[in-house]
């Protein structure tokens, strides 16, 4: 469905503000034992879902150099947005200078809602229906005081824009594959600040067997094997998952250790998978089969085949890349962290 559509902008953002593991850990009586690695991205106070969405949303068309009124569909998946009834999506399209005329919609799947937002664009592509359009997953992801996601829960964006194949193309979408149960590892109530998990059970059966059924499933689809994709990104919840479902699955650490950003700013949610693919495209080069995996809870895999071409040459120092914005990098402490999120609430 997909041979004939391509990626010709894509722009990611990540906020500068880090709070290492540690300092959650003090706080909280853990010690020396049982700490993530490293340190999670956080939300400045002047910072939410949209904001972040527009910062790579700009990255994306200054990489594609197309009129944003070209754009025929602006969608954002993620499961932060700042109002519960209002669409995310219309304001970074008023802000970037594509309304009034494109489609625009908030998607909701979890960490999935990214990829989600991508489908339904290349869709629209596929089709003729639009000339061109763009797909978001961003989130400055919640956890509750001293729970297990209050390490993990970090911040970031992923901003894609999908047009029919062409010579200045960055990468061609080959095809994709969907595997979805109703699993419930992960939810939030209405009313809900906070998210609530069922602890091992996200691991298997939710993470695992649906990553990894999508993965194989696509796989199958296009008889490839792991040693065909140069990289693989998959959705990161920690840093423990993705490399076991990538062991599992029979890829190397080569393949997979470019994509890996939980390290170093947590998990994005709904922009996690799709800051791994902008990672991986920051360093392809033209012919290199990149495979993206992404994962939500209730729950959900998209996987999505995507082999780089020509035009990365030429568009990819036209923005940012990940390392840029991972290197700009100031440390918080805990207070400061509570203080940025509004963690104290009634």
């Amino acid at each position: 469905m997909g041979s004939d559509v391509a990626i010709i902008g894509y722009g990611a953002y990540i906020p500068m503000y880090r709070i290492p593991h540690k300092e959650i850990a003090e706080i909280w009586g853990r010690g020396g034992r049982g700490i993530p690695p490293n340190e999670k991205a956080v939300a400045g106070p002047d910072e939410d879902t949209v904001t972040i969405s527009v910062e790579a949303a700009i990255n994306a068309l200054n990489r594609a150099k197309i009129n944003p009124q070209d754009l025929g569909a602006i969608y954002v998946g993620t499961e932060s947005k700042p109002y519960a009834v209002k669409p995310t999506s219309t304001i970074v399209a008023e802000a970037i200078g594509a309304t009034p005329n494109p489609l625009a919609a908030d998607f909701e799947f979890a960490c999935k809602a990214g990829t989600e937002a991508f489908i339904a664009v290349l869709g629209l592509v596929a089709s003729g229906n639009i000339k061109a359009g763009m797909a978001i997953g961003a989130d400055i992801a919640r956890g509750r005081p001293s729970d297990e996601l209050e390490y993990t829960t970090g911040s970031g964006a992923a901003a894609y824009i999908l047009a029919p194949n062409n010579h200045d193309a960055i990468a061609r979408i080959e095809d994709r594959y969907t595997y979805v149960t109703d699993t419930p590892d992960f939810w939030r109530r209405e009313g809900q600040y906070f998210p609530m998990h069922t602890y091992r059970f996200t691991g298997d059966p939710a993470y695992f067997t649906h990553v990894e059924n999508a993965a194989k499933g696509l796989m199958q689809k296009l008889g490839l094997r792991p040693s065909d994709f140069r990289f693989v990104s998959f959705h990161q919840p920690n840093v423990k998952f993705p490399l076991q479902a990538a062991e599992d699955l029979g890829f190397t650490l080569d393949q997979i250790k470019p994509t890996l950003l939980n390290p170093v700013i947590g998990n994005a949610y709904a922009g996690s998978s799709l800051l791994g693919l902008a990672a991986a495209l920051d360093i392809s080069k033209p012919g290199d089969r990149l495979l993206i995996v992404s994962f939500g809870s209730g729950a959900g895999s998209d996987a999505i085949s995507i082999i780089v071409e020509d035009g990365i040459e030429s568009k990819r120092d036209l923005a940012p890349k990940v390392i840029d914005y991972i290197s700009r990098r100031v440390q918080i402490s805990y207070g400061l962290y509570v203080r940025f999120r509004e963690k104290l609430r009634e």
